[in-house]
């Protein structure tokens, strides 16, 4: 299930001063935590971290943790980066059950062509670009297409309009706005209305 292993050293030491000094060597200082056990602060090679977070499901990638001997399936949970420079600082490795749901954010991709609302001169307004779900770790979906075919001037499409993968659910109220539309100016000054 896991789609990235990655190797963590459990030798760092706390503190600032040598959270500096690792960074400077390469690595990012980390925790793992979750699944009834006490905190392990760790570090990982950063150069190794960005692979396995560069593929399609980013930081929701499920990663095999291995730290001093040990295998831990985790996702990167909490990311803080350099507050000028971007970098990764630090992360929050959380430890994850393959058969038990967690809560992520997936990119929403808006498909079609919404051709009453561009006929009536209206246009689209998209106020949601992720979307909050929760479903089984070998589930998470890369991406949620939200198709806007049927939209038409004055309509909405809502989180809970939106089809989702089997075994997903929205982790949010259904009720929210994820696509709206508005009356263009040409709408408005021709006095189109919507249609009904």
């Amino acid at each position: 299930m896991s789609e990235a292993t990655l190797h963590a050293s459990t030798e760092r030491a706390a503190g600032t001063r040598n959270s500096r000094r690792l960074r400077l060597a390469g690595s990012i200082p980390a925790v793992i935590y979750g699944a009834d056990m006490a905190p392990l602060t760790v570090a990982v090679d950063a150069k190794d971290f960005r692979g396995a977070v560069s593929g399609e499901r980013g930081l929701n990638t499920v990663i095999e943790l291995d730290a001093a001997g040990a295998t831990y399936t985790v996702m990167a949970r909490e990311i803080q980066r350099h507050p000028v420079r971007g970098t990764v600082a630090h992360i929050d490795f959380q430890i994850v059950d393959p058969n038990e749901p967690v809560e992520v954010e997936v990119p929403l991709h808006v498909i079609g062509d919404a051709v009453e609302v561009r006929h009536a001169d209206w246009e689209l307004d998209q106020q949601l670009f992720s979307l909050q779900i929760r479903t089984r770790p070998d589930q998470i979906p890369t991406h949620v297409d939200v198709d806007i075919s049927t939209l038409r001037p004055g309509g909405a499409i809502r989180v809970g309009d939106v089809v989702l993968p089997a075994g997903v659910e929205a982790a949010v109220d259904r009720a929210l706005s994820v696509v709206t539309t508005r009356a263009g100016r040409t709408a408005k000054a021709g006095g189109a209305g919507p249609t009904v």
